[in-house]
């Protein structure tokens, strides 16, 4: 049986209408500016379902665009967030994709470039009383929620990758909630997942990283997610 707590009846402290529309857009495009880490100075929002719909009415524009630029679910700044994206120079765009249909309903792809031509697509979707989950990552579909501290190792499909990450975060004591493997195709690039209850120790990142087949990572520690999202 699934049990619901208050926070699920209440809904997220948030501005805009509804916890689906604003509060998950801006979750969604919270989280996807963090798995970027890096400035984003171009971004286009690809709608689906509902979003594409009635994203102008609900404020899930002015959501996506506050997210990305960092701003919390209840931060008032989201009202103008097309003013403060034109101010900072950030170029954006919002495209309804209406034939893909087999997907949520609230479903928004998120392409994210940096000044130095560095880019990332994240597909994300708003589940209902400002939940989240992220689907897919430059292509590969992928699952997480982010209300746990989430590690996204990008890695070559090669043996030993995946037992050499488990025993770094073992010898570094961290607290393992869900691990999985996601990948493009046998012998090609591959996503290992890993969410934690507590902070993941850097210790443990910097000794993942030491391995050759492992091309980057990505690291949001519960703590940002709780406080920014």
């Amino acid at each position: 049986m699934s049990l619901i707590s208050v926070f699920d009846v209440i809904g997220p402290n948030m501005v805009g209408p509804s916890s689906s529309h604003t509060a998950g857009a801006a979750s969604v495009s919270g989280l996807a500016r963090k798995l970027f880490a890096k400035e984003v100075v171009r971004v286009v929002f690809t709608l689906y379902g509902s979003f594409a719909k009635t994203y102008r009415g609900h404020g899930t524009d002015r959501a996506l665009l506050g997210g990305i630029m960092g701003f919390a679910t209840d931060d008032l700044r989201i009202r103008d967030s097309f003013a403060i994206a034109d101010a900072r120079g950030l170029r954006y765009e919002f495209v309804k994709n209406t034939t893909e249909t087999e997907v949520h309903p609230n479903t928004v792809d998120i392409e994210m470039e940096s000044a130095d031509g560095s880019r990332m697509t994240v597909r994300g979707e708003s589940l209902g009383g400002g939940k989240i989950r992220i689907v897919r990552l430059n292509g590969v579909d992928v699952e997480f929620t982010g209300e746990y501290s989430t590690l996204v190792v990008i890695q070559k499909d090669k043996p030993g990758v995946v037992a050499h990450i488990t025993r770094c975060l073992s010898e570094a004591s961290a607290n393992i909630a869900f691990m999985r493997l996601f990948r493009e195709e046998k012998g090609a690039r591959a996503y290992t997942i890993v969410e934690s209850d507590e902070a993941i120790p850097e210790d443990a990142v910097r000794w993942i990283r030491v391995n050759p087949n492992v091309e980057d990572l990505m690291l949001i520690q519960v703590q940002e997610v709780s406080n920014g999202l």
